[in-house]
């Protein structure tokens, strides 16, 4: 078991719980707004449906740079600390998203405003590609053996309040007459963001850094290279670290940002049903998170894994079903369905998931790394959604079939994961057998081998 006391892992439950909640809204936020304003904003000289293509594109720009954040943030981490890299990823959110919110549109400088606006967005993909993987890790090293899963899933579950604080802050400022909420009402959740900074930092400064680490720093196992070192010894565990997050990624995306769009113009629908849909849906999750992270302590969690990813799937074309019936109702009852029986499950697990692919001297790269990889293959979803939805004549069937393929693509990586649940999280350096094979944490050894150079 770790050495964290119960008052010292409640302050770092609270603090991966606001820190992720706070710089998820910062990510999230852009999406919605992408889906409702800056195509005018800032592609107006494009046809509407080109112009909302142009605007999920640098929406998409993000998740390019998130493995380069991943990389570089994740070597800091199993350098100099979980917690002080986490300080620094929150600076560059935070700055990064208040920044969008001062941006002049195309009206006011031209080119130069989607030029600038993908420059920010591009820190806005450094700053996530290292926020979860750092908060997870640092959760679970913290956690006691018998409930990481549990308590990690608080990572996630701060991801999905930040997505339903973004949403709820275009909701209301949604309210707003078109013509107030497109000359500055759309920069008020992003300049938010800069109070968000304070909040964030004030809590994460009293979060104490991880046991691992610290023994790690103590017994001078700190890894120097560790790109390197994750990438040699763990191969699997990276290949299967990318295919895991092909499907979640894809699909929470295509429901919380782009599905707005589709119901918005597509399905003329005002703009409070699907956002209030997307809320609905990410209190259901933020529900069920902790109890799907409590059942993963008990039954381990690749059985969770494969039943969310072949049930989002199976539920791919019911989803749109329900969306085209053009019933507020059953536009929320699909998003509810969607994201609490199907994608719930797997993100839930996702923190101790991760975690236990790699070890202690190489996790925190290794974990943003591969997830990251992962995200920037698929996290163009919400434009290959609009894509797919002209080459279908405006039909979403071919955007059903491409959250099935993604669905397939992490079902084979869940296939190939070994169950870890019992791993000691403190191992430095072993094989991907030796972490599953150590049931009793006080037995382990390490031989001078296994230590980091």
């Amino acid at each position: 078991m770790t050495d964290t006391t119960a008052p010292e892992l409640r302050r770092v439950v609270t603090g991966s719980l606001v820190g992720t909640a706070l710089e998820w809204y910062d990510f999230f936020i852009y999406g919605t707004a992408a889906a409702l304003v800056f195509d005018e904003l800032f592609f107006p000289e494009a046809e509407p449906a080109v112009g909302t293509l142009i605007a999920f594109a640098t929406f998409g720009v993000a998740f390019l740079f998130r493995p380069v954040g991943g990389f570089f943030f994740g070597q800091l981490g199993d350098r100099i600390g979980r917690r002080s890299t986490l300080i620094i990823t929150t600076l560059v959110m935070g700055v990064g998203t208040g920044l969008i919110g001062l941006l002049p549109t195309y009206a006011s400088i031209g080119v130069w405003a989607p030029i600038l606006l993908v420059l920010l967005r591009i820190c806005q993909g450094l700053g996530a590609g290292a926020e979860f993987g750092g908060a997870s890790t640092l959760l679970a090293e913290h956690a006691p053996e018998h409930r990481r899963g549990y308590y990690a899933s608080f990572a996630q579950t701060g991801v999905q309040i930040g997505l339903v604080l973004g949403t709820v802050a275009f909701l209301l400022v949604g309210l707003l007459p078109d013509a107030s909420l497109e000359a500055w009402g759309w920069r008020i959740p992003f300049l938010v963001s800069f109070l968000m900074i304070f909040v964030t930092l004030y809590v994460r400064l009293r979060v104490t850094e991880s046991p691992v680490f610290r023994a790690m720093e103590r017994d001078r196992t700190v890894v120097r290279t560790p790109v390197t070192e994750a990438v040699k010894r763990y191969p699997r565990s990276f290949l299967v670290g990318i295919g895991a997050h092909i499907c979640d990624t894809a699909i929470v995306y295509i429901f919380a940002s782009w599905t707005v769009s589709y119901v918005t113009d597509e399905l003329d629908q005002p703009r409070w049903v699907p956002l209030t849909g997307v809320i609905l849906m990410g209190i259901v999750v933020i529900t069920a998170q902790p109890l799907y992270g409590a059942l993963s302590d008990r039954i381990g969690r690749k059985p969770l894994n494969l039943f969310s990813v072949v049930f989002s799937a199976a539920f791919a074309f019911p989803y749109f079903l329900l969306l085209n019936t053009e019933v507020p109702a059953l536009i929320w009852l699909a998003l509810v369905v969607a994201g609490g029986v199907g994608f719930a499950p797997m993100i839930a697990v996702q923190p101790a998931f991760y975690a236990e692919l790699f070890g202690a001297g190489v996790r925190y790269t290794g974990f943003a790394a591969s997830r990251e990889i992962g995200a920037a293959i698929s996290g163009f979803s919400p434009l290959v959604a609009a894509f797919l939805l002209r080459e279908g004549g405006g039909e979403p069937w071919l955007v059903a079939a491409w959250i099935i393929l993604t669905a397939v693509v992490s079902l084979v990586a869940f296939l190939a994961a070994r169950e870890a649940r019992t791993m000691d999280i403190r191992v430095v350096h072993a094989s991907q057998d030796e972490l599953v094979g150590t049931p009793k944490l006080d037995d382990v050894d390490l031989p001078a081998s296994k230590a980091a150079p």
